[in-house]
């Protein structure tokens, strides 16, 4: 299945929202909460990481804000609305990895919830509605996350959310699982 490729057409995130959460463009005054996020062994343990330096972390939010005006999709800022606090970032993207079989032409979905807002149900809530935006942009696609085995929480959002395990892969040395997404849009098209 070719997958989604829109090029140009967008020029930052969408806004989204939830009852609890606000799914915003990332700004450059995030830097410091996405170091803090990104930094945290709860965070970057769970990818087979290490902690990023300053510098990666800047060059990360860089990378968020040219998914959108390259690709037409990307990752938000998750924000949750009663207090305005950054709580983590979620979205798609097409990182090209050197992963077999290849997600190629597959939009990837990735998220990283800040350890605070951990087991509060953010990344299922912001994962449905970033899904239900694909959903509408992408029309009838098949979605991908990558997730490692011992990373039970993040497997439980993704299967919440529609995805079901594939296969395993070998990324970067480590075994990782492959959830795929099937989303079909009802009705005549």
């Amino acid at each position: 299945m070719s997958g989604p490729r829109v090029l140009g057409s967008t020029a930052s995130a969408p806004l989204l929202e939830t009852p609890r959460l606000r799914l915003r463009p990332h700004r450059v005054d995030d830097l410091d909460a996405l170091h803090a996020l990104w930094s945290d062994p709860a965070v970057y343990g769970r990818i087979g990481g290490q902690p990023p330096t300053r510098q990666e972390v800047w060059f990360r939010l860089l990378r968020y804000g040219g998914l959108w005006p390259m690709l037409g999709y990307g990752f938000w800022a998750i924000e949750d609305k009663a207090t305005g606090t950054f709580a983590g970032d979620l979205g798609y993207a097409d990182f090209q990895r050197a992963i077999e079989p290849p997600l190629d032409g597959l939009p990837e979905v990735g998220w990283a919830v800040a350890p605070a807002f951990h087991g509060r149900g953010y990344a299922s809530e912001a994962l449905a509605a970033v899904t239900a935006w694909g959903d509408a942009h992408f029309g009838a696609h098949r979605d991908v996350c990558i997730i490692s085995p011992d990373n039970a929480a993040s497997i439980r959002v993704a299967e919440k959310g529609g995805f079901s395990h594939r296969h395993d892969a070998v990324f970067n040395g480590a075994v990782i699982g492959v959830y795929i997404r099937d989303a079909s849009v009802p009705g005549p098209r």
